[in-house]
Formats: C-alpha cells, structure tokens, sequence
C-alpha cells in the first residue's frame, strides 16, 4: 500500500463522512493550505520565507484555475490569479489572502461530492502577498518560455528596468507604478525590500526570468538557523439539514521548531511513516495506491497524529432558530 501524506484529505474526508452519516448535505466545501512563516519568524515586509520547493513557489498557478461556485463554473486564467483571492481568517494567527489552486473540480468525484453547488481548493499567504507578487507576474518576470542572456555585472535595478517602457525622463519607480496602477506603499515596500530599486548584482544573468527571480529570492527568503514555519489549513463547509444551513470550519495551526526540524516536513512525512507502520502491523488492509480518503487509513493517522500536536479545532456557525 502507498497512501499521499494528504492531511487536507483525510481530515476533509472525515467530515464529509460523518456529514453524510447523519443524513445531510454539504452544499459548499472551501478548502486552503499554506506553508508559511510562524508569526514571530515574520521579520520582512512578505511576511514569507521559503519552505518548500522553491521553484513550485515562483511558478504556482501556471496555467488554468477553474472551480465551481454556487453551480457555475469559473475559470481564472494565471494573469488573473492573484487578483482573485478570498479573505480568510484563522483564530489566533490573523489573516490570509487564498487563491484557486489549479483544477478543484477533480475532487469532486475523490470526496463522492458530484453535485456540490460550491468546490474550491486553494492556496494560503499572508494578506497583502499575493498583491505584490502579481506585480512580477504582471511584468512577466515569472516566464519561463524564453532564456535571456543579461550583461555581466547586471543590477536588480536594471533586470526590473528591463521589463519596464523605455523612457530616458522617469526614474525605474515612476515607471514601475505608472505600469502597475494598483501600486500601494505596502507593495511598493516588498518590491523594495528584495533590492529591485538597488544596483545590488544579480545572482545569475543568464537563465528564464523565472529562474533569475527564483536565484533573488533564494537569497532573500532563506530560512534563518531559528526561523520556525506554520503549516495553515482551513476547511469551510455549509452544511443542510433539516433545521437548515449550519457553517462548520476546521482549522489546523502546525508550527516548526526551527529550519531543520520544520512544520513541513512533520506534517508531510508523520502521516506516511504511520501509514507504513499501520500497514506492516495488519491494521490498515488496503493495497495498491491510495489516496488516504479511506476510514481505515484516515481514523487511526488523525489519532496518531493528535498525540503529535497535530490537532484540527472545529467550530460551527448553528442556523438560526426558527419560531
């Protein structure tokens, strides 16, 4: 038996189960994850460090976004994502902006919810994020289809300037907010933080302006020695019944210890080294590869998991009374 590490999926599907057990319908499921920076370890104006993959960041959303709201489908194309984001909110950390995560439609048919009115997967970052970083995919800068060849000694200044109008008479910033209209003093200031306004010399100059950008960020977000970061997940589900619509959201808050022992790698290898151990000891039966949307997978890892301190706390939203 192979079984995905997925706790979004088995605490999704665990619910959904027991929603279904008692006769109702989940008519709206929102579903968000973020890997991100424990709040004390937030000490730049993105609030983010990498914590993962460093690529999968600089290039997510590629592609076609789509997901079903209220029974109609909606399509957000790349240069449109991190423009259309949801406001979340999680008890004890703050808020968050999440963006459609590629396709959610496929989940439709995993967790058995065919006719599910509203389905969305998404992705988690601290407010403010995704407005700064859809200034580099704005400009361009996060293309990977053409590799470009920079003088040696470029600057950051100059790379930026690169994807900017010419015109001899305005400054790289009087440009950059001319072309990005929606330019506030909060985006303006991480652009500035990462040195794109300073003659600082660019890691590489030869490369895929996704892979230039990459290079700059790996420098700037690099987890620090005592850096801890979080891994956020938030379900939203409206539930019918015959009382009416009740609002359950499950949140999970898993934070690192330092850049070694991290959030990411506990809540991506426990699951799978558990699974393993439950299989080798006859407890789990299933064979083949799996998604672990079983019971017999999810019940006894999410227990394991809770003496671990990975706990999800749910509150629910009762529909009001009626007299």
């Amino acid at each position: 038996m192979r079984a995905r590490p997925g706790i979004d999926h088995m605490s999704a599907m665990k619910i959904i189960n027991e929603v279904k057990a008692n006769g109702e319908e989940i008519i709206s499921f929102k579903s968000f994850t973020g890997g991100l920076l424990a709040p004390e370890s937030e000490d730049n104006p993105w609030k983010y460090k990498f914590t993962w993959n460093p690529r999968n960041v600089v290039l997510a959303g590629k592609g076609l976004s789509r997901y079903v709201e209220q029974s109609q489908l909606k399509y957000v194309p790349y240069h449109q994502l991190f423009r259309r984001i949801e406001k979340i909110q999680v008890d004890g950390i703050g808020n968050f902006d999440g963006y459609p995560n590629r396709d959610s439609l496929e989940y439709r048919e995993i967790y058995g919810l065919l006719d599910i009115p509203t389905l969305l997967r998404g992705t988690l970052r601290r407010e403010g994020f995704c407005k700064a970083w859809d200034v580099f995919v704005q400009l361009g800068m996060t293309d990977e289809s053409l590799s470009l060849t920079r003088p040696a000694e470029s600057s950051l200044r100059e790379f930026l300037n690169s994807f900017l109008p010419f015109d001899p008479n305005r400054s790289v910033e009087e440009k950059l907010t001319s072309l990005i209209p929606e330019m506030d003093y909060e985006t303006f200031e991480k652009i500035q933080w990462l040195g794109f306004f300073s003659d600082r010399k660019l890691p590489r100059t030869t490369g895929t302006p996704a892979e230039i950008l990459q290079d700059i960020l790996e420098i700037d977000w690099a987890l620090d020695e005592d850096d801890r970061d979080m891994i956020v997940m938030q379900h939203l589900f409206e539930i019918k019944s015959q009382s009416g619509i009740r609002k359950l959201t499950s949140s999970l808050v898993c934070k690192g210890e330092n850049s070694t022992y991290t959030a990411m790698a506990k809540t991506v290898g426990l699951p799978l080294a558990m699974a393993v151990d439950l299989f080798l000891d006859g407890k789990i039966t299933a064979k083949g590869l799996r998604l672990p949307i079983l019971a017999e997978i999810y019940d006894p890892i999410l227990l394991r998991l809770e003496k671990e301190g990975i706990v999800f706390t749910e509150k629910t939203e009762e529909p009001p009374l009626r007299l």
